[in-house]
């Protein structure tokens, strides 16, 4: 399974979920995360019909969406979606 985290440094949702994905990466060595800063990469937003920031996009092991957040997220939802979807 892979995680993309989609935001700006300008956000400030993004800046509260940034320590909360260190520390659920950290506990869960084995996730695979991307960072996309939509600064950087603007097209990114029509690519993945992002509406507002931050998102976090779940895939499974052959590229596909499974699941999707999006602004602020508490930590217990977010490990609790990363282990439901960890075989995926």
């Amino acid at each position: 399974m892979k995680v993309l985290k989609i935001g700006a440094t300008w956000c400030p949702g993004c800046k509260i979920m940034v320590p909360r994905w260190e520390e659920i990466e950290q506990e869960n060595s084995w996730l695979e995360t991307e960072m996309i800063k939509v600064d950087d990469q603007p097209e990114i937003m029509n690519q993945y019909h992002i509406m507002s920031l931050p998102t976090f996009i779940f895939f499974d092991n052959q590229g596909n969406e499974i699941q999707r957040f999006t602004g602020e997220v508490e930590k217990d939802v977010l490990i609790k979606a990363v282990l439901e979807n960890k075989d995926k």
